[in-house]
């Protein structure tokens, strides 16, 4: 959605409720009461009534936008410019995009919606051929406190991410020139740079069925307990662009996109920045993200 038909659609306060109340109507309202699935709207008080005890649901309760003040319009909008552009908009660019005062509201609002990005695609596993290593993302230090961190792998200064990318081999009749079709990725921040964090995201992230290609890297020797296959190859130049080609370029890019639009992350908040990228990354080729957003706003906050 673009935003003059943004502006078209949604020119009232008014007009942004009746489309987030036919969203969770279709997604359906669970009862906090009684969690019975059956509700009628009351119009005249903007409300969800349960059919069974009568106990009564708002329309922000149970959603992403539970317990906030900020008007319907601003959310959507929020939504609309995280999933407008590849790169993203900082939270200060949004604040001054729709007006609002506080930093701090319009930075919360946004982790939560990133939050429900990765929940949304926790949902699925990789399968198939899946290109895995990982990637070294500098994260936000005091001057005083790095200065007296070292340098290299397993530093303070840098925070380690599990990269995958599901890609598919072909091969041209032809020409018998092989290239990969890359589909679907994962970014998860690990919590050390042992193999025990290495098979976690395996076991949760995976499907059995999976055939992983990595480098040799130590913390990657049990990997072939959680998946039918691993394929290991030494990591030098022609690996980094044929064997683990995407998942560099899914690496770099990311790199690029954090340093030019947010400079420095801190690393409690960067899995939530890993999730927006990969969020809109997996839905590339979508023309409705900002339809997709608000759906898993709502289903996800309503059914957990």
């Amino acid at each position: 959605m673009t935003i003059i038909e943004f502006t078209e659609r949604f020119q009232t306060e008014e007009s942004c409720k009746e489309y987030f109340r036919d969203v969770r109507m279709q997604q359906g309202v669970i009862c906090k009461k009684c969690h019975c699935s059956k509700h009628y709207w009351l119009k005249g008080k903007w409300q969800f009534q349960c059919s069974e005890c009568g106990f009564r649901t708002t329309l922000r309760s149970g959603t992403v936008m539970e317990n906030s003040r900020l008007s319907f319009r601003k959310w959507l909008l929020i939504m609309l410019f995280m999933t407008s552009t590849k790169k993203g908009f900082s939270a200060c660019e949004i604040q001054r995009q729709i007006g609002h005062k506080r930093y701090t509201t319009v930075l919360d609002i946004m982790h939560r919606i990133r939050k429900v990005m990765g929940k949304r695609d926790d949902m699925y596993n990789l399968s198939d051929m899946i290109e895995f290593d990982e990637g070294h993302f500098e994260t936000a230090v005091p001057a005083v406190v790095k200065a007296k961190l070292k340098r290299g792998r397993g530093s303070q200064r840098q925070t380690n991410v599990a990269v995958m990318a599901e890609s598919t081999c072909l091969e041209d009749i032809n020409t018998g020139k092989r290239t990969k079709q890359c589909r679907y990725f994962k970014m998860k921040v690990l919590d050390n740079f042992k193999s025990e964090a290495v098979n976690s995201v395996m076991n949760s992230l995976v499907n059995e069925d999976a055939i992983i290609f990595s480098d040799n890297s130590t913390s990657y020797f049990d990997i072939s307990k959680y998946v039918e296959m691993h394929l290991v190859e030494k990591s030098n130049e022609q690996t980094t662009k044929e064997t683990l080609k995407w998942v560099h370029i899914a690496i770099s890019n990311a790199k690029r996109n954090f340093l030019g639009v947010y400079h420095k992350i801190k690393r409690k908040h960067l899995q939530n920045y890993l999730n927006e990228f990969v969020y809109k990354l997996n839905r590339r080729f979508f023309s409705s993200i900002f339809e997709r957003l608000v759906v898993a706003c709502v289903y996800w906050y309503t059914n957990d």
